[in-house]
């Protein structure tokens, strides 16, 4: 195995260590995510209360897209995401004290460490794959994209069922302590394995560029904005709380739940390029990839399954088989919007800099992600579960409408 690895060309062994990084990232944000809801929620803190202890992760989110897309073009990739790799262990420490030291504006400070954390870590890792290939393989870079994206979403889903596993088996304190371990060991390997120059441009950018003036990546971005304001403003806190509050399920059922719900939705990612029907055989030497077109038709077939599942519950179907196969419908359905927007914001992106166009880009995705969890802790505590779904309906009508502007092409290209 060793001599294999060994034998690789340095583009796949840098994509493999990018790829092995933000894995065990995921991982850790994933676990992360689940124990603080879980945990707090033990605790008596209210739906609101909960959300806002995720309030500077997705502040700092939208922050460090931005600015860390001009840094990694500056100082290079590998420093951006070995730096998101040490944030991570900073804030898995500062909530590995004892439970008096918890108090919501702590909490919030270590959130926001680890907020800025993984958005330096997927902002690089996003960004390196297209550095690591050769111009004109959009088809490869398609397939690049969607494994990562898929991949990375399939063990976020695992650290959800770690982190309710976790809570039960070694409580709250020594689970950030566990993580915060295994990240000093991966943090040491991306120091002495990523390439020094990696993702650096080759021009200095300016501070005045971190905005961007491509009309097509601020049509994406804003598409990506409702598009991930769709998902959290149910996924984050109100479906956890409910499964818990209504169905009665205990901690580690919730988390495999969510963690089944995130899996799947990684798996599909994953396969996106073959069942957006873009890909073809390995024996043809060229391939169509995704357009406008195609993010316009998937984002108004995700518009009308979160309205049929809204619409079950505001009637009050048989709440467990609509809400979990509904859950798993939109799952499927969002994944391969997301690898769809994965794939278009990295081909849209200039050659040199790449992580400028792609850190504004998240940018935008973390203020959905933002304005998603607010609203998720705030509607379900005033209102329920079926307002937020239909909040979920109203962003995903803006998103498809937004991508009616996206361009589109009938471009073939050459298969990678």
């Amino acid at each position: 195995m060793i001599a294999r690895l060994q034998g690789l060309d340095r583009q796949v062994k840098q994509y493999l260590l990018v790829t092995f990084n933000y894995w065990n990232f995921t991982l850790t944000d994933g676990a992360l995510r689940m124990l603080v809801v879980l945990h707090f929620h033990q605790l008596g803190y209210s739906p609101l209360a909960i959300a806002s202890l995720f309030l500077f992760y997705e502040i700092f989110g939208v922050v460090t897209n931005l600015v860390g897309g001009y840094l990694g073009a500056r100082l290079g990739l590998n420093r951006t995401m070995n730096v998101g790799l040490a944030l991570q262990v900073v804030a898995l420490g500062m909530l590995a004290v004892p439970a008096a030291y918890l108090s919501v504006p702590y909490v919030m400070a270590a959130q926001a460490l680890s907020g800025i954390a993984k958005d330096l870590n997927k902002m690089s890792a996003k960004s390196a794959i297209k550095t690591l290939l050769p111009r004109g393989q959009e088809g490869a870079l398609y397939r690049w994209v969607a494994l990562l994206t898929g991949s990375k979403n399939a063990l976020k889903g695992v650290g959800f069922f770690l982190g309710g596993a976790l809570l039960m088996g070694l409580g709250f304190r020594w689970a950030m302590v566990a993580m915060a371990t295994v990240l000093v060991v991966v943090l040491l390997l991306s120091l002495r394995g990523l390439g020094k120059d990696l993702g650096r441009a080759k021009s200095k950018p300016k501070f005045s560029q971190l905005f961007s003036k491509s009309r097509s990546i601020n049509l994406l971005s804003a598409a990506r904005l409702f598009l991930f304001g769709a998902r959290d403003v149910w996924f984050v806190i109100a479906v956890p709380l409910y499964l818990g509050s209504v169905f009665g399920w205990s901690h580690l059922q919730v988390g495999g739940f969510m963690a089944a719900w995130v899996i799947g939705y990684g798996v599909i990612q994953g396969f996106a390029p073959r069942l957006t029907g873009t890909a073809r055989a390995a024996a043809q030497p060229l391939e169509r990839v995704p357009d406008g077109r195609s993010a316009l038709l998937w984002a108004g077939g995700l518009t009308l399954v979160t309205a049929l599942l809204a619409l079950g519950v505001q009637l009050q179907w048989p709440p467990q088989p609509t809400i979990v196969l509904g859950l798993m419908t939109f799952g499927a359905v969002f994944a391969i919007n997301s690898s769809l927007h994965s794939f278009l914001i990295v081909h849209y992106a200039g050659e040199d800099g790449v992580s400028l166009d792609v850190g504004f880009y998240y940018m935008a995705n973390a203020m959905g992600r933002l304005l998603g969890t607010v609203l998720s802790g705030l509607v379900f505590q005033l209102a329920g579960l079926a307002a937020c779904l239909w909040i979920s309906v109203l962003f995903l009508i803006l998103a498809t409408l937004i991508s009616l502007w996206l361009p589109r092409h009938d471009a073939v290209v050459a298969q990678g």
